[in-house]
């Protein structure tokens, strides 16, 4: 499983909300990057092996990564797994595990998206 293109694709949605100059053209790079590069190789995994995780039939690590950057990237674009059948089943079903359940309600140890007050805050800090 190539975890680290998704690893890739993260840092680059998690890098967004401190981009100060050419932050739309990073965004559309990005979308356009999740949606034909790295999305339908695992739409491709799940639709080939017919199994519920991305390892063989055992919730991985591979499965927790996918699920942050989905969850990541619908951050950025709500309907960006729209065109992706298999990651959305792949997304409800991950998250009706009990205690990424928990973790992601409301209340729950999942932090907020970045704004542009912790952006602030986080330049006066590294002197961005």
């Amino acid at each position: 499983m190539y975890v680290e293109g998704t690893g890739d694709l993260l840092m680059m949605l998690m890098y967004l909300p401190f981009k100060t100059d050419d932050k739309e053209q990073h965004k559309a790079l990005t979308i356009e990057r999740a949606t034909t590069r790295y999305f339908p190789v695992y739409e491709k995994v799940l639709k080939d092996h017919g199994q519920d995780f991305l390892v063989g039939n055992k919730f991985s690590w591979a499965d927790v990564h996918l699920l942050e950057t989905i969850l990541e990237s619908a951050e950025v674009k709500p309907d960006i797994l729209s065109k992706f059948p298999l990651l959305q089943a792949f997304k409800t079903r991950i998250s009706n595990i009990p205690t990424i359940k928990k973790f992601l309600q409301p209340g729950g140890l999942r932090k907020p998206p970045t704004d542009e007050k912790l952006v602030a805050q986080i330049g006066k800090i590294y002197s961005i």
